[in-house]
C-alpha cells in the first residue's frame, strides 16, 4: 500500500507518518522508486501501537522509543518485554514512604506474587496509598485486599488471553504492549459504572446518575 492508504487506514496524518519514519520509530517501506515507497500490515500494526502509545498511553516520543527498542529486541522473553511497557507508563518521580512500601512489599508476600523487588510498580501502589492517607483516608486491609483479589483475577484473565508468542512474535508482543498502555482506562471506566450501580443500590436512588 502507499503511504496515503496507510494514513487511511491507521487515522494518523501523512506528515505525522513521515516524521516518525524520520526519526526512526516506523521502519522505511519497500522502496520502488526515488520518492515512493510501499507499506504492508506491519507497518500499519507498528503506527497503530505508537498512536496509542502517543494518545491514549500519553508518552513522549522519547518513552516510545524505549518501549518499541523493547519490543523490537529479539532476545527479550514477553515477560520482559512486558516489564518494560509497565515502565514507560510510570513517572519518572515517584516517591513513597517506608511504611506504605513495607505494607507494598507484604502484600505482595502474602499473596504469593512473582514481582520483582526493584519493580516501580511497588512504589506507585505505596505512593497511592500516601496521597489517601493525605486527605484523611486510610484504605484498610480488608478494602486493599479486595483490590488485590480483582487485580489478581484480572491480571490472570488478561496474560491468558495473550498471543502464546509460538506464532508471530512481533504481533505478540505489539498486543502484550497495547494491553498494557490501554486496558488501564478501560478498567477505571468499568470500576466507575460498577461504583454508580452500587451506589444506587445503597442508597435507594431513584435517578441514575449522569
Amino acid at each position: 500500500m502507499w503511504i496515503a492508504e496507510l494514513s487511511r487506514r491507521t487515522d494518523v496524518p501523512v506528515a505525522t507518518i513521515k516524521y516518525y519514519l524520520r526519526e526512526g520509530l516506523l521502519a522505511p517501506g519497500e522502496s520502488v522508486g526515488a520518492t515512493r515507497s510501499r507499506y504492508d500490515e506491519t507497518h500499519v500494526r507498528r503506527l497503530r501501537l505508537i498512536r496509542a502509545l502517543v494518545e491514549s498511553g500519553g508518552l513522549s516520543l522519547a518513552r516510545v522509543r524505549g518501549v518499541l527498542a523493547e519490543v523490537d529486541e529479539e532476545s527479550r522473553e514477553l515477560h520482559d518485554v512486558l516489564g518494560a511497557a509497565h515502565g514507560a507508563l510510570i513517572p519518572d518521580d515517584l516517591t513513597a514512604t517506608i511504611e506504605s512500601r513495607l505494607r507494598v512489599d507484604d502484600l505482595v508476600a502474602s499473596r504469593d506474587w512473582r514481582v520483582a523487588p526493584e519493580s516501580h510498580d511497588r512504589v506507585l501502589l505505596a505512593g497511592a496509598l500516601d496521597a489517601l492517607a493525605k486527605v484523611g483516608y486510610h484504605l484498610d486491609e480488608d478494602l486493599l485486599e479486595t483490590y488485590a483479589a480483582a487485580a489478581a483475577e484480572i491480571a490472570d484473565a488478561e496474560v491468558a488471553r495473550l498471543p502464546s508468542g509460538d506464532g508471530d512474535r512481533q504481533e505478540t508482543v505489539e498486543s502484550t504492549v497495547l494491553l498494557t498502555a490501554l486496558g488501564g482506562p478501560v478498567l477505571l471506566a468499568l470500576r466507575r459504572l460498577a461504583q454508580q450501580s452500587a451506589s444506587a443500590r445503597r442508597y435507594g436512588s431513584s435517578h441514575l446518575p449522569g
